[in-house]
């Protein structure tokens, strides 16, 4: 399985960005899709992550500004970050489980995406 994601970049406080991960490769079906992140000297945490039918979990220091939704049909997830603050600076990567055909369940991350917020 392989997950290609796009979409960081740099931008000011109070701005918006637009994450998108693509899952591919003889997938049968995604349980749950989503996005950790990890700073400069932190540990790497859970940002937002979403289920097949829709159940959504988010961190508290995220909650009512990024929104996680998923294409199903595309095997894509999406993570849309409003009103951004410089904390949010990190390198967020995707993930994806599920089962695979041939294969059984798996676990894929991402390479990672840089957002970097100014002040």
């Amino acid at each position: 399985v392989q997950l290609q994601a796009s979409g960081g970049g740099l931008v000011q406080a109070g701005g918006s960005l637009r994450l998108s991960c693509a899952a591919s490769g003889n997938i049968l079906s995604i349980n749950n899709m989503g996005w950790y992140r990890q700073a400069p000297g932190k540990e790497r945490e859970l940002v937002a992550s979403i289920t097949t039918g829709g159940t959504t979990n988010y961190a508290d220091s995220v909650k009512g500004r990024f929104t996680i939704s998923r294409d199903n049909s595309k095997n894509t997830v999406y993570l849309q970050m409003n009103s951004l603050k410089p904390e949010d600076t990190a390198v967020y990567y995707c993930f994806s489980e599920g089962v695979r055909a041939g294969y059984g369940e798996y676990e894929q991350w991402g390479q990672g995406t840089l957002v970097t917020v100014s002040s």
